[in-house]
C-alpha cells in the first residue's frame, strides 16, 4: 500500500493512487442500490440533529433545564459527529468499511433510545454525544465506500447526490419532527431515529458489501492508519481543499442556524412561509448538484470548485451591500442567500471529489478530515450570529461573507486549482494523480 507523503508546494507532490488494483465498478443496479445505502446513512446526522429542535421548549420544561442546557445537546451531536469521522475514518483503512459500518448503526439505535428515556438533560447530553460518534460512522464511511468503488467521472457524480441529500435532510427534518411532536412528546423523535438506525442496518447489511478487501488495507494496526492521516495533515494541496470545505460549510451554517431569525424576527414572516423560503433556498443546491453531476467530466472538478466559491462570496458580497445601503429587505436577503447557497452547491461535490481522489491510498482517513473540519468549523459557526446581535441581519451576512473569503484563500494559496489536482477522470488502476 501507497501512502500519499507531504506536498509543500508544486514541486514535491507525491503519488496518491493505490498499487494494487482497485474494486471493480458495480453493475448499474447494484450501483444505485449501493448509492441510496450511503446517501440514507449520510442523511442520518442532518436529521438527529434539526428532527428534535422544534420540541425543544418542551423538552427543558419536561427535564426541568435551560434553554442553553438544552441548547448544549446539539453542541454535544455535532462535537460527536467530528470526533466520530476522526476516529473512525482512519481506522476504517485497516480494518475495513462493513464491520464499522454495521456497528455503527448498531451503536446508533442504542444510543438513540438511551436519549428517548434519559431522565435529565445531563443523561440527556452525553447520550447525544455518544449518539453523533455513531451516526458519524455512515457519513465518514459512506465518502470512503464510494472512492473504494468508483472511479473516474462516476465518482463526483455521486458524490453529488451525497451533496445534495446533505441539503434536503435539514429541511425534510424540522417537518417530520413538528408532524411527530404534534401526536407525541420529545422522546417521540428519538424513537423514530432509533427505527431509522434499524433500517439504515438492514440496508447496510443487505446493500453494502465489504469495499475494502484485506490486501488493500493499511498493515501495521492502527497506528499505521493515523500515520497515513498525518501525512495528509502535511499535504498542502489536501489539505487546501479540505479547508475550501470547512470555510464554505461554515458559511453554510451560520445561514442555517440565522436565517430563522432573520425571516422571521426581522422580516416578520410566519414558520409556514419561512419554510418555503428555505425549502425554496435548498433548491438552488438541488440545481447546483444536477448541473455539477452534468459538468463535472466536461468541465472539470476545479473549474467547477473556483466557480462555486467565486458565486458564493458573490452573493454575501451582495448582502452585505444590501442590508448597509439599502437596509433589511425580505426580497434582496432572499435573493442574495439563494446566490450564496447556489455557489455552496458546487463546492461541497468539489472539494468531496477532489479530496477523496487526493487521498485515495487512505480513503477512510481522507473522509475522516474532510467531514472532520466541515463539522467542527460549522459548529463554530452555528452561534456566532446569535452572539454578535438580533437587531440586524449584518452579523449573518459578515459572518458568511468572511467564511466565504476564507473559502478563496484556502483555495488560491493551498489547493491552486490550476494546477488541476485531484481530477477523478485523470485517475487510471496504479496510475499517479499527481504530475511531477
Amino acid at each position: 500500500m501507497v501512502s500519499p507523503s507531504p506536498s509543500s508546494g508544486a514541486s514535491s507532490r507525491a503519488p496518491v493512487a493505490v498499487t494494487s488494483p482497485p474494486q471493480p465498478a458495480p453493475s448499474q443496479r447494484s450501483a444505485g442500490a449501493l448509492v441510496a445505502v450511503l446517501a440514507a446513512l449520510t442523511a442520518v446526522a442532518p436529521l438527529a440533529i434539526d428532527m428534535y429542535v422544534p420540541g425543544f421548549p418542551e423538552m427543558g420544561d419536561s427535564l426541568g433545564a435551560s434553554s442553553s442546557a438544552v441548547q448544549l445537546t446539539m453542541t454535544a451531536f455535532l462535537a460527536g459527529l467530528v470526533v466520530g469521522q476522526l476516529l473512525i475514518g482512519p481506522i476504517s483503512d485497516g480494518l475495513g468499511r462493513r464491520r464499522l459500518l454495521t456497528g455503527g448503526a448498531i451503536a446508533f439505535i442504542v444510543f438513540s433510545l438511551a436519549c428517548a428515556v434519559a431522565p435529565n438533560i445531563a443523561v440527556l447530553t452525553g447520550a447525544r454525544f455518544l449518539q453523533g460518534v455513531a451516526g458519524a460512522a455512515g457519513m465518514v464511511l459512506a465518502r470512503a465506500v464510494l472512492t473504494d468503488r468508483f472511479h473516474g467521472p462516476e465518482l463526483p457524480r455521486y458524490f453529488a447526490v451525497l451533496s445534495q441529500i446533505m441539503g434536503v435532510a435539514p429541511i425534510a427534518a424540522p417537518v417530520l419532527g413538528g408532524a411527530l411532536l404534534a401526536v407525541s412528546t420529545w422522546r417521540a423523535v428519538f424513537v423514530a431515529l432509533a427505527v431509522v438506525g434499524v433500517l439504515l442496518l438492514y440496508g447496510v447489511v443487505r446493500g453494502v458489501p465489504e469495499s475494502l478487501p484485506p490486501e488493500r488495507r493499511h498493515r501495521g494496526g492502527v497506528p499505521s492508519t493515523f500515520r497515513a492521516m498525518g501525512t495528509l495533515l502535511a499535504d498542502r494541496t489536501f489539505m487546501g481543499y479540505v479547508l475550501v470545505l470547512a470555510m464554505i460549510s461554515a458559511a453554510l451554517f451560520a445561514y442555517v442556524s440565522g436565517s430563522s431569525f432573520v425571516f422571521e424576527n426581522l422580516h416578520g414572516v410566519s414558520s409556514t412561509t419561512y419554510s418555503l423560503i428555505f425549502a425554496s433556498n435548498a433548491v438552488g443546491m438541488l440545481i447546483s448538484g444536477a448541473a455539477f453531476s452534468q459538468l463535472a467530466s466536461r468541465v472539470g472538478l476545479n473549474a467547477l470548485l473556483t466557480a462555486g466559491v467565486a458565486v458564493a462570496a458573490l452573493g454575501a458580497v451582495a448582502q452585505v451591500l444590501l442590508v448597509s445601503t439599502a437596509g433589511e429587505t425580505l426580497a434582496g436577503t432572499w435573493a442574495t442567500l439563494f446566490v450564496t447557497v447556489l455557489g455552496i452547491g458546487l463546492v461541497i461535490p468539489s472539494t468531496m471529489a477532489i479530496g477523496q481522489t487526493l487521498g485515495r491510498s487512505a480513503p477512510g482517513a481522507a473522509s475522516a478530515l474532510l467531514g472532520g473540519f466541515q463539522f467542527f468549523f460549522g459548529a463554530i459557526a452555528s452561534p456566532l450570529v446569535g452572539l454578535f446581535g438580533e437587531d440586524s441581519s449584518l452579523p449573518m451576512a459578515v459572518i458568511m461573507l468572511i467564511a466565504a473569503g476564507a473559502a478563496g484563500v484556502a483555495l488560491v494559496l493551498l489547493a491552486r486549482p490550476w494546477l488541476g489536482l485531484g481530477e477523478p477522470t485523470a485517475v487510471k488502476a496504479g496510475s499517479e494523480n499527481r504530475p511531477s
